[in-house]
Order: structure tokens, then C-alpha cells, then sequence
């Protein structure tokens, strides 16, 4: 009788495998959080350090070499590092996700920019940059003065580059770098409307977007005949009269305002010809 008292107060086995059950289950838990957030707090603290690879070469030798973090890596600092803002200069088309999160950007927000600009997007100008739905008005108003977009330099851009600008597609891209070619560069903006269709319109949707860098002087005085008869503003006939001027006239009068004066250039790509950047005559030979 008493075995059978006793055994009324024991606590069912079921009910025993199930508590130590929990209490592993949050030993468990506990300790798998622990190394998580170890794990963690090592990838924020080695964030700077890349990694280490070693590699065997011929004649058994090791070399070291560093390799870049995971993507995987990354996010996880990036999640669990605490939010900073700085202010610095940066071009909103090539900023990195690190970058633009060190502005004040979420990873959400940041990621979102680069798809952007991943599916081909451009920020022309900053109120392009204002415009986009994750840049809130007042973060805008404190980054306006560092955002850096540089202009394009049409005396080097190629015609993948050209066709970023508004309105410009594949056509007029490449019609833009054979034309300076035909120029041997170009000397001021404006003559983008020499372009066939470039009309002024075009030009005013894009002329704050570019500059120049000075082209190499056109050889006007000392260039053969067949090469003269290439220039836009010169052409075959006026190639002829500019060499026999050159023939006949000493050099110090030997000026494109003389040519036009002479009658052996149109006023019109006289005046042109005449804006561009011309060697001077060679000195005589005394």
C-alpha cells in the first residue's frame, strides 16, 4: 500500500523527458544565440581586414593572397552595424552600397539605388537624384552640396558614354564622335548643331551636362591639300585656294579672317573656322 501512495505523487515520465527536453532546448537556444552574435560581432570588428588565402605555387611555396568578403558577410555587418550619417562629396551613379549607407542611407534604401542604376538608370543631374523615392527631402537638402556629378567631356567620350545624355540615342552618339573627328575635336559646345537634326533644342536639354577639355590645334598652314578638303568648314575648293594662298602670301598675313577676306572660304564656315583652335604659321626661315 504504501509503494502504491508513493507512486501516486511521482511525476510521470513523460512529463520528466519532456522538462529536460525544454531545458536543453534553451540551453540550446542560448548557446546557439551566443555564437551568432560572436559571429557577428567578428565580422563587424574584421570588416577593414580581408581574408586570408594561401596558395601553394610550384616548388612548394606559399604565397599569401587577400580575397574580399562574401556578399553573405557583408550584409550581416551591414544588418547589425548601428546607423551613422556622413557628410561627404560622392557621385550618386557609381556610390557604393557601403557608401550611400554611410550617408545616412538604410541598406533598403541603398540597395534600391543600386538596382536602380544595375537596370541602367542615371542620375543626369541632382534633382534626378532628388526625384528618386528613397531620398527623402530633408536628406537631400543636407547631401545637395556634396553630390559630385561630373560633366561629360566631349573631346573624350565615346558614343556609349554620349548616349547617357537626354535625347541622345545610338545615331547621334556616333554621329558626335565622328564629327569631332572630322573637326579634330572640338573646340566650343555649340558646334554639336553643325550635327545633322542636332538642332537647338537638343543642345539646351544637355549643354549644362557637358564641357570640353581643349583639342590638339588644327594644323591649318601646314597640312596637305587632300587633308584640308576633309574640314567641315573647309571642303575641296577652299582646300585648293588655302594651299595656292599659302603659296603666294608670306606667312605673317596668313590669318582664316584673310582667307574669307580673299573670298577663298564661305563667310558663314569662315566665321566657324575662325572660332576654332588654329596653330599659327610656322616661323621663315630667314
Amino acid at each position: 500500500m504504501k509503494n502504491s501512495k508513493d507512486d501516486g505523487h511521482r511525476p510521470p515520465a513523460s512529463f520528466i523527458i519532456g522538462a529536460v527536453a525544454l531545458l536543453f532546448l534553451i540551453i540550446g537556444y542560448q548557446a546557439a544565440l551566443f555564437i551568432h552574435k560572436a559571429s557577428v560581432a567578428r565580422l563587424i570588428a574584421n570588416h577593414d581586414s580581408p581574408d586570408t588565402v594561401y596558395i601553394t605555387t610550384p616548388g612548394n611555396r606559399s604565397e599569401m593572397h587577400y580575397s574580399s568578403h562574401s556578399p553573405e558577410a557583408q550584409d550581416i555587418r551591414r544588418a547589425n552595424t548601428p546607423r551613422k550619417y556622413e557628410n561627404f562629396r560622392f557621385d550618386p551613379n557609381t556610390a557604393g552600397i557601403d557608401e550611400l549607407m554611410r550617408l545616412g542611407f538604410s541598406e533598403k534604401q541603398a540597395k534600391s539605388i543600386d538596382n536602380y542604376r544595375k537596370k541602367g538608370g542615371r542620375f543626369r543631374r541632382k534633382s534626378d537624384f532628388a526625384r528618386s523615392y528613397v531620398v527623402a527631402d530633408t536628406v537631400y537638402e543636407r547631401l545637395e552640396k556634396y553630390i559630385d556629378i561630373p560633366l561629360i567631356d566631349i573631346n573624350k567620350a565615346d558614343s556609349a558614354t554620349f548616349e547617357t545624355l537626354p535625347g541622345i540615342g545610338k545615331f547621334f552618339a556616333a554621329r558626335m564622335v565622328s564629327y569631332r573627328e572630322e573637326l579634330g575635336g572640338y573646340t566650343y559646345p555649340e558646334q554639336l548643331m553643325d550635327i545633322w537634326h542636332f538642332d537647338e533644342e537638343k543642345y539646351e536639354g544637355l549643354k549644362d551636362l557637358i564641357t570640353l577639355s581643349p583639342p590638339e590645334p588644327y594644323q591649318l598652314w601646314t597640312l596637305p591639300e587632300s587633308i584640308l578638303a576633309r574640314h567641315p568648314y573647309i571642303g575641296k575648293e577652299a582646300a585648293h585656294g588655302i594651299v595656292l594662298y599659302r603659296d603666294n602670301f608670306p606667312s605673317e598675313e596668313w590669318t582664316v579672317s584673310n582667307l574669307i577676306k580673299e573670298g577663298l572660304l564661305d563667310p558663314d564656315k569662315g566665321s566657324k573656322l575662325e572660332r576654332c583652335r588654329i596653330a599659327p604659321p610656322p616661323a621663315e626661315d630667314n
